[in-house]
């Protein structure tokens, strides 16, 4: 199988690409446009693989993603190129404009034109995912999931567009008869995340003596995925799901943001104790919430596990030591990341 994968140096691509070469003999054409998130360093292991290549794509783009798609036509399209945080989408949201409606949309149709040529087995063949968040859902109370059929309620920049990139997959299913599956996923979290997101935030502010800010009161809730389980359950979908059907990817694991800044602390004290041998929970500084900060994402599981036989393998506390202990060994991969423009500052105040 000829597998294309937009957004491959980033963090869950990276580690997408990763899994499919490590446990499949597939080949993958890693479509990146290598942009602040992404990463060549993330697949140094694996980049002189014979049955890995990489193309610097933007697929904002339209006329080199139709290039590179006729060029290396392939079987299936995964499609995860996208910005994604939401603090960075409520200081330019325009990149988030362009990048997950555009260069989705441009995505769409090259996909759509290949398909049309291909021959009766390789059409039948053929599948595009779209790799799509639960933000798109908005903000959930006390209690309560988020189902493949709650309605869409975006409330930032960054997950409008991606409903809006939802909302197009779905109308080129329908309309065009493109073979399109959906997935919408909880955080993720693990080895090769950008550091501006909380984990390595966490981790790294932690390490570097520093305040490790948390927004409001820490007791925004989120349901965390470890990405390895995300990969293996992108790969279950593309390779098992059912055309048209969409499929919601989630870790049976809720926690208050304070509660996840604790355990990192607690993990550290542990693995790397400070050297005055205090805790790291004393560097926990609360700082004014997030503009449009949602309370609660739960994600509810069932039906992947139902109809694919998929289930997380990392439980409540076992993915977050690994990924503390991946930040403590890989500290050259988050250095040269912080030697350039990103200081580990934040974003999205206003």
């Amino acid at each position: 199988m000829k597998i294309l994968i937009t957004g491959g140096s980033g963090f869950i691509g990276s580690n997408l690409v990763r899994h499919i070469i490590g446990t499949t003999e597939h080949s993958v054409l890693n479509v990146d446009a290598l942009t602040y998130a992404g990463n060549p360093h993330s697949l140094s292991d694996i980049e002189v693989n014979p049955r890995y290549a990489f193309a610097e794509v933007d697929i904002c783009d339209a006329a080199l993603v139709e290039q590179t798609i006729q060029t290396f036509q392939p079987d299936w399209i995964m499609h995860l190129a996208a910005e994604s945080h939401v603090d960075r989408s409520i200081d330019g949201p325009a990149a988030f404009i362009q990048t997950n409606i555009i260069g989705t949309f441009n995505l769409l149709q090259s996909a759509r034109s290949h398909h049309e040529s291909l021959e009766i087995s390789a059409k039948a063949n053929f599948r595009f995912l779209h790799v799509s968040t639960d933000e798109v859902y908005g903000s959930l109370g006390e209690t309560g999931l988020f189902t493949e059929t709650t309605p869409y309620d975006p409330h930032s920049p960054y997950s409008a567009s991606k409903a809006s990139s939802d909302h197009l997959a779905r109308a080129w299913a329908d309309t065009y008869r493109l073979p399109v599956l959906i997935t919408n996923c909880s955080n993720n979290y693990g080895p090769y995340q950008f550091p501006e997101k909380l984990i390595p935030v966490v981790i790294l502010k932690a390490l570097r003596g520093e305040d490790i800010p948390v927004y409001g009161k820490g007791i925004n809730i989120r349901d965390w995925l470890y990405v390895e389980d995300h990969a293996d359950a992108l790969y279950t979908v593309i390779s098992e799901g059912q055309i048209g059907e969409t499929y919601n990817i989630g870790g049976y694991n809720e926690q208050t943001n304070i509660n996840i800044v604790q355990l990192l602390c607690n993990l550290l004290d542990e693995l790397q104790p400070r050297e005055d041998r205090k805790s790291y929970r004393e560097q926990i500084t609360f700082v004014t919430d997030r503009p449009g900060h949602d309370l609660r994402y739960a994600i509810d599981a069932s039906k992947i596990k139902q109809e694919l036989g998929w289930t997380p393998k990392q439980d409540h506390t076992s993915g977050f030591r690994k990924t503390v202990q991946w930040y403590l060994d890989n500290t050259a991969w988050t250095q040269q990341i912080l030697d350039g423009s990103y200081k580990l500052e934040r974003l999205g105040k206003e």
